[in-house]
Parts: C-alpha cells; structure tokens; sequence
C-alpha cells in the first residue's frame, strides 16, 4: 500500500475525509474557482455546438484546465490540513511515511 492509499485509508476512517472535502468544496466556491470552472464547460460547449459532445470528451478538456485554476492559497491550506491531520494521529502510521 503507498503512503497516499494509507492516507485516504485514513482519513476515510477517522471522519477527516469528509471535513477535507468540505473544506475544498468552501474554498474552492469562495475564490470562484467552480463559477470559472462552469463558464469552461460552458464555452467548450458553445465552441463545439455543432457537434455532438459527451461527457467523457468534456471532462477529458475541462479537468486539465480546472487544476490550473486552483489558487495556489486553496492547495496549500489543504497540504497544511493533512499534515495538521497526520501530526495529530503519528503513532497510527509506520515511519517510513
């Protein structure tokens, strides 16, 4: 098992997972991340209006352009978070983590 499967393990079982992903969910709607996220689909969309688009080929263009728009501030609150987690609960991990 790798180091990021004994994380998600983790904080799956502890609870922390679901506190991480709302504090995603918050950041990521307050700096407009998601409002700028949709306005992406919506002008690959338009762009491609005469043909037909599945979802498959929107998510395959829009995720790589959607983690460019992440402010640095929102992924390093959320390493700071993890490593405030894994701080907290030390003793449950091997050290070669």
């Amino acid at each position: 098992m790798n180091v990021s499967n004994t994380i998600d393990q983790y904080t799956t079982m502890s609870g922390d997972r679901s506190r991480i992903k709302d504090l995603i969910f918050n950041r990521l709607t307050e700096c407009g991340w998601r409002d700028e996220v949709r306005l992406l689909c919506r002008n690959i969309l338009l762009e491609k209006s005469g043909n037909s688009v599945t979802v498959e080929q929107l998510i395959s263009e829009v995720i790589p352009k959607a983690h460019t728009l992440v402010p640095d501030a929102v992924k390093k609150e959320l390493l700071l978070k993890i490593r405030t987690i894994l701080a907290e609960h030390e003793s449950m991990f091997p050290k070669k983590l």
